[in-house]
């Protein structure tokens, strides 16, 4: 069954310049941090607090359910040349329903023409079938492709981690409970739960639960526009289980606490909740979420600082107040917080 999730419908338009801040350059991470609890964590309550991701566990309140996305990052980055030697990059989006047809961004010297072929390695090409602008639909041909893409893919880490991906990238670009492959950029607040956090979160009265969501190259894209309602918002599909979708209703039926571990999870739950109920299924969403959304799903997220200008710090502002929320982002800069995927998080409550 495949449903399709609510899209920003009756909000008032925003300025997009109203989400706009300036970060230096030194508090963007390059890198991870030795270990995964070693990011610092801003609690956005009553008043902001510096703590740490260990102390999670002391956050938690007995019954919570922390949703997490399973998701699991594919190395999607493809370098190869064409037949004439000229340098192409291909960024694999998503599986078209034809076997082993993709749906692509292309970079080249030159657009790239229907009919063209991009060598990766000596048993593994493809075709370009189709362009419209920078995206284009490849057949890929190897005898296992899936497993020529493990073999020569890259991780495909985003823009502003302007260094090559390193051997570590494959580990630590990577949710430790990652299992369905899809995704093209990481849930990046998974990324500092440890399987011993984790444990430590459940003695203290967290229950987890898994949604799947493939989160796409859309997630990291500045909003072009002034007004949010010209800005057209990137499409992802998503899977709920009808377990988690039992359990969630359970807990809010018992008046639990709902966590989204990340933005990708909290636009699944609201993408695939209605009048507070979850609905198990599979979907696409291309849900808008601003300040003056009614969040009907979820009560906190655990979240790391996003790009200025971006969806995605809109849809924190949503949940948390915009005030607070480019307050405490204010906070953040001056306390030299690390900022974007390999960076430190923040835990916000909805603002009631």
């Amino acid at each position: 069954m495949w449903l399709h999730g609510r899209i920003l419908l009756g909000l008032a338009a925003m300025r997009v310049s109203d989400f706009d801040y300036q970060l230096p350059e030194s508090l963007i991470a390059k890198q991870p941090l030795a270990e995964r609890e070693g990011s610092r964590l801003l609690v956005l309550g009553e008043a902001l607090q510096d703590r740490m991701i260990r102390d999670l566990p002391k956050l938690v309140r007995p019954g919570d359910i922390w949703v997490i996305n399973d998701t699991r990052v594919i190395p999607a980055r493809l370098l190869g040349k064409k037949d004439s030697g000229g340098q192409v990059e291909i960024l694999l989006l998503e599986p078209c329903q034809e076997e082993n047809v993709w749906l692509a961004w292309g970079k080249a010297n030159k657009p790239l023409k229907p009919g063209t072929r991009v060598h990766f390695a000596a048993d593994f090409s493809a075709e370009v079938l189709q362009r419209d602008g920078k995206q284009v639909k490849v057949c890929l041909q190897a005898p296992d492709v899936a497993a020529a893409i493990e073999a020569c893919g890259h991780m495909p880490l985003p823009p502003y981690i302007d260094r090559p991906d390193r051997e570590e990238d494959k580990q630590r670009y990577q949710t430790v409970f990652a299992r369905h492959a899809g995704a093209v950029a990481a849930p990046t607040a998974g990324l500092h739960l440890s399987h011993q956090l984790m444990a430590a979160m459940r003695e203290a009265g967290a229950e987890f639960v898994h949604v799947t969501l493939h989160v796409g190259p859309g997630t990291f894209q500045p909003v072009q526009v002034e007004n949010t309602q010209d800005h057209p918002m990137h499409e992802e599909a998503y899977i709920v289980s009808q377990e988690t979708a039992d359990r969630i209703n359970a807990a809010r039926a018992e008046g639990r606490r709902i966590v989204a571990v990340g933005t990708t999870s909290l636009r699944t739950l609201e993408a695939a909740g209605e009048g507070g109920v979850l609905r198990a299924g599979c979907g696409r969403t291309r849900l808008f979420i601003t300040p003056g959304y009614d969040f009907r799903m979820t009560d906190a997220l655990l979240t790391n600082f996003h790009l200025p200008r971006s969806t995605l710090l809109m849809l924190v502002c949503a949940l948390g107040g915009q005030e607070k929320v480019m307050q405490a982002y204010r906070h953040a800069i001056e306390a030299a917080y690390r900022f974007y995927s390999y960076g430190d998080a923040m835990f916000v409550a909805r603002n009631e």
